[in-house]
């Protein structure tokens, strides 16, 4: 494994060019050109970037809240008092400056920033899966494109294959070796081949097609590949083992079991009493209209607020929350469910795919010695037309399945290997840089004030 067929098909499609001179792509480069470019798992990263962005907002209620007022105004005054007209005009002006800072909430401040914690270890744990279904995505539209590669030029040795057998027919047939019938056989089977070699161009098309969707670039010079059974569990009961521990759509799914659980706890918080403590600042001039008024007022008030009734909202919501958790503990289960049932029909696409390429093998090496034998007794009249044509289809369809089943055994190891959430570019050892996510973290979870993110945005 690979056999000279992928081989064959990576020499055909050398033709084409090179994406980089005197360099063939292999499947790592692929893959490591789809883990630092692919779209799908870029705008996942940036998805966990703005999540952490929760948590500094979660951490802003433990710091004080600062507001700042100010007037000016026009104060027009025409008054009679005991007698006496008293006219005149000024233009008071103010500030001030509150501050207030939470003591008690409920701990819905202490809940909620937890809960974000949560959900940024949630949105980690999906980028890490989109990556590895981006990483296994790659390496399916690899294995088409040398698949369909090495369709595409069987079909095209068949047509070759074909055209000299229709002449050989009509030469026969114009010495009286063989009838019309024997032409008109030769003739089908050569029409049918090109149908055949348009369908494999199309299918090579759409294969590439979803390379570069995928992988970024057009494929070209593509390198045979093998499959990466040294990774892999060593049987189906470890990879079950190490999936359910592991696999990353499992572990977001108990951390939205925590994110579902804080929020429980973070509603009920609303029917907690409320402390906090403000502070006033206010420097009020020409105060009552007076010029030479002048008043400076300072204050330091704890304020206790003690919700009694609001209407059964807060109730609601508490008991909604609760539904919500509710379903997400069944919807971990439900993933433990899915991941399980995966590595198991993964592994079994593994063994069949084997035991497939040993029976196609097997079939081709039959074929081929079949369509010798065949032809030698057609020479000499011991065999018809018909005969060579049906060997010769029946060889090429051996060699067909023989590439499919090679294509599937690469595409069903890294299967197996995303079934049990270890496809990575780390495992993989990708030539490239590691995205952590942890590194955006640290740089937002404690900002006080700023408008740019890290990237300058």
């Amino acid at each position: 494994m690979p056999t000279k067929l992928f081989v064959a098909a990576t020499l055909s499609w050398g033709l084409v060019g090179s994406s980089r001179a005197g360099h063939a792509e292999t499947i790592s480069s692929a893959l490591s050109r789809a883990y630092m470019g692919n779209p799908d798992l870029n705008q996942q990263r940036a998805a966990g970037r703005a999540s952490d962005e929760t948590v500094s907002r979660a951490v802003s209620g433990f710091r004080p809240q600062v507001s700042g007022t100010a007037s000016l105004g026009y104060n027009n005054e025409d008054a009679t008092l005991s007698g006496e007209r008293i006219k005149g005009s000024s233009f008071p002006t103010a500030a001030g400056l509150t501050v207030t800072q939470t003591i008690f909430n409920g701990n819905q401040t202490v809940n909620g920033v937890r809960q974000a914690e949560s959900g940024v270890l949630q949105a980690r744990e999906t980028i890490r899966n989109t990556e590895q279904n981006t990483l296994q995505n790659g390496a399916t539209a690899y294995m088409n494109v040398l698949r369909d590669t090495a369709i595409l030029d069987l079909n095209k040795n068949n047509i070759t294959v074909l055209e000299e057998q229709l002449r050989q027919t009509r030469d026969r047939f114009n010495v009286g070796e063989v009838t019309r019938t024997d032409v008109a056989q030769a003739e089908s089977s050569l029409a049918t081949a090109r149908s055949n070699y348009f369908t494999a161009q199309a299918n090579l098309q759409n294969s590439v097609a979803n390379f570069r969707q995928i992988i970024g670039v057009e494929p070209k010079r593509l390198e045979a590949a093998r499959p990466i059974d040294a990774l892999l569990p060593s049987n189906l009961q470890s990879a079950i083992t190490v999936a359910l521990s592991e696999h990353p759509a499992i572990q977001a799914a108990f951390h939205n079991v925590d994110v579902a659980q804080l929020q429980v706890q973070v509603q009920e918080g609303q029917l907690y009493p409320t402390v906090n403590v403000v502070g006033n600042v206010q420097q009020n001039n020409q105060y009552q209209g007076a010029p030479n008024n002048r008043l400076f007022n300072a204050s330091v008030l704890a304020q206790l607020s003690v919700p009694i009734y609001t209407g059964g909202a807060a109730y609601a919501q508490i008991r909604q929350a609760k539904e919500l958790l509710s379903q997400a503990r069944l919807q971990a289960d439900l993933q433990r469910d899915i991941i399980r049932a995966t590595v198991v029909s993964s592994w079994g696409q593994l063994e069949t795919a084997k035991a497939v390429i040993r029976s196609s093998q097997a079939a081709v090496k039959s074929s081929e010695i079949a369509l010798d034998g065949v032809r030698e007794e057609a020479k000499v009249g011991q065999r018809t037309t018909l005969d060579v044509l049906i060997a010769q289809q029946t060889l090429l369809n051996a060699r067909v399945n023989l590439v499919s089943a090679q294509r599937d055994r690469v595409v069903a190891s890294y299967v197996v290997m995303a079934a049990s959430g270890r496809l990575s570019a780390a495992n993989l050892a990708l030539n490239v840089v590691q995205y952590d996510p942890t590194i955006h973290y640290d740089q937002v979870k404690d900002k006080w004030i700023g408008l740019r993110t890290p990237d300058g945005q």
